[in-house]
């Protein structure tokens, strides 16, 4: 019994502290710096380079947050699978 509560209140706490959130969604804006971005949401899961453009998504297939960056600045980000707060 001790053993299931345990393993309940750390899956809680790395459920709760996941950077992907709608919240956090919202503070990204056009524009921002890909540094202010990181600052927000972490590291990158993956970056990807094409013709001068960077396009970095935090999360998976399931749960995402996509930001385009050109000159290291955001000029598109969508999401997937967020829960509204």
């Amino acid at each position: 019994m001790r053993k299931a509560i345990a393993a309940g209140i750390v899956l809680m706490l790395v459920a709760g502290c996941s950077k992907l959130t709608a919240e956090n969604y919202d503070k990204i804006a056009l524009g921002m710096d890909k540094v202010d971005v990181e600052a927000i949401l972490g590291q990158a899961d993956r970056c990807d380079d094409t013709l001068g453009t960077q396009t970095c998504v935090w999360g998976d297939d399931n749960i995402q947050i996509k930001v385009a960056f050109a000159g290291d600045k955001a000029m598109l980000y969508s999401s997937k699978g967020l829960e509204a707060n």
